[in-house]
């Protein structure tokens, strides 16, 4: 995986909501959970975990969608409803990848929710996990990725 060039923009398919990536991410995942199917009309999602101080809106105001629970924000534009990102923890906000302008870096390091995959589906993930990691894995994770993707 390339690392990602910074600062990175990105922008929504029609480009009311922009963003701005100026942290490298802490994490990268594909996400099968019926959720993120359902959410992208696809067999996953692919999220790149930003530190929260590293994400910027530039342009335009998202809007709340998906289940609009307090613990799994997600993110779309008012106009023409793009799903760009899911704030859940505040240390990091989970950015869809092909939001920005050059996703040719992203890889996914960890698959999530593989249970519910659909059969056909691979990725390169190094990780896959058939619910959601446990919290007590992500340091291991994180340290993981930084190691062989800080270069």
């Amino acid at each position: 995986m390339k690392r990602l060039e910074l600062p990175s923009d990105g922008q929504c398919r029609c480009g009311e909501v922009q963003i701005r990536i100026t942290g490298q991410p802490i994490l990268t995942m594909a996400c099968h959970c019926k959720g993120c199917q359902r959410m992208s009309a696809s067999a996953f999602s692919l999220s790149a975990a930003i530190p929260t101080k590293g994400f910027e809106v530039t342009r335009g105001e998202p809007v709340l969608g998906g289940l609009r629970n307090p613990d799994q924000r997600h993110f779309f534009c008012p106009q023409c409803m793009t799903w760009m990102f899911t704030r859940f923890l505040p240390e990091f906000v989970n950015v869809r990848a092909t939001m920005l302008e050059d996703a040719s870096w992203f890889t996914p390091f960890i698959e999530t929710w593989a249970k519910t995959k659909l059969p056909w589906v691979t990725t390169p993930a190094v990780h896959s996990y058939p619910e959601f990691p446990p919290m007590e894995d992500f340091a291991k994770l994180t340290a993981e990725f930084s190691q062989r993707f800080s270069g």
